[in-house]
């Protein structure tokens, strides 16, 4: 009986190509992408770190920084009056806006959630304010805002009822630029509209078995389902407000050269500042050691909504997946 060739299994095994399909589709891949990667390390990485780097200088963008170490953060904690001032105003202004535009725009959502005639030219109009572009915005509310000719003041005086000094009043600029803000709530009453069209409708019909009525809905269906479109427009709110910048720049920096934000300062919201630091003064060293403190403090509120979400923030796939 003859025995079987073994030449089969002497020969070494076949090496694989260096260059195959699946190293062309992956070299194509990244070659599709280098640019956008580049991009942001030259544009957006790459000024991050050097303005890291010069927090720690004094840089007036005419000299060589100069190394200072901790004196800029120094400064502004101990020394700079207008930075507690531009502190105290952010954080009255951002607690005031932020859960008032949530609530506003959550109501807003809930009365547009409905089907009805014309509902559909409702919710463009709701949403219509926040295409217009911030400088315009705040232009047109200078004027309407206007203590002497403005027409929200116009019917207060024909009823003989006190004027407010909406811009010029120190104790009204912070609630005028809340009201500015609510105008233009357009982008997170349409992530609720959603949220809110995303609810299952057979747990209303859950409750309506049960004997529940409109609060009951809402209690227990509509707010729990659309708990974490609420966390999510907190945290772009909480990003958002604490970065205001164009609607305060134009109501307080008619002229070029003028370096106050009202009777006191008091619409001296934070990047304001930073900006008439960098641009104005010339203190870049300054202003780059005051834009890592603020995003310092947008990060730990941040991090602290994430971690109060497990308290509130219900998720369905979760629960599921708990059972």
């Amino acid at each position: 009986m003859a025995l079987p060739r073994t030449d089969n299994y002497l020969q070494p095994p076949k090496r694989r190509p260096f260059w195959n399909r699946r190293m062309s589709d992956n070299v194509q891949g990244w070659l599709f992408i280098l640019p956008a990667v580049i991009g942001f390390f030259l544009f957006q990485l790459g000024p991050v770190i050097a303005s890291l780097a010069l927090s720690f200088t004094k840089y007036n963008i005419i000299k060589p920084p100069t190394f200072v170490g901790l004196d800029n953060y120094k400064t502004m904690f101990t020394d700079d009056k207008l930075f507690r001032i531009s502190v105290e105003a952010t954080l009255k202004y951002s607690f005031l806006a932020i859960p008032l535009s949530l609530i506003t725009a959550y109501i807003a959502a809930l009365l547009l959630n409905r089907d009805m005639r014309g509902i559909s030219i409702y919710r463009t109009l709701w949403y219509l304010p926040a295409l217009v572009p911030s400088v315009a915005s705040a232009a047109v509310w200078g004027w309407l805002l206007n203590r002497n000719y403005g027409p929200i003041n116009y019917p207060l005086r024909l009823l003989g009822l006190p004027t407010p000094g909406w811009l010029v009043d120190p104790d009204w600029i912070i609630p005028s630029l809340v009201l500015i803000n609510l105008w233009s709530f357009g982008s997170p009453l349409l992530i609720f509209l959603a949220g809110l069209q995303g609810v299952p409708q057979h747990l209303y019909d859950a409750v309506a078995v049960d004997g529940g009525n409109a609060w009951h809905r809402f209690r227990d269906v509509t707010l729990p389902q659309t708990s974490s479109i609420v966390f999510f427009n907190l945290i772009m709110g909480i990003i958002g407000t604490f970065q205001t910048f164009s609607i305060v720049y134009v109501l307080f920096t008619p002229t070029a050269g003028e370096t106050n934000a009202g009777p006191g300062n008091a619409g001296l919201l934070y990047v304001l500042y930073l900006y008439r630091n960098a641009f104005l003064y010339f203190k870049s060293g300054y202003a780059s050691a005051m834009a890592w403190v603020l995003f310092m403090v947008i990060l730990v509120l941040t991090a602290l909504a994430f971690w109060s979400q497990r308290k509130w923030v219900y998720y369905e796939a979760e629960a599921r997946g708990g059972r």
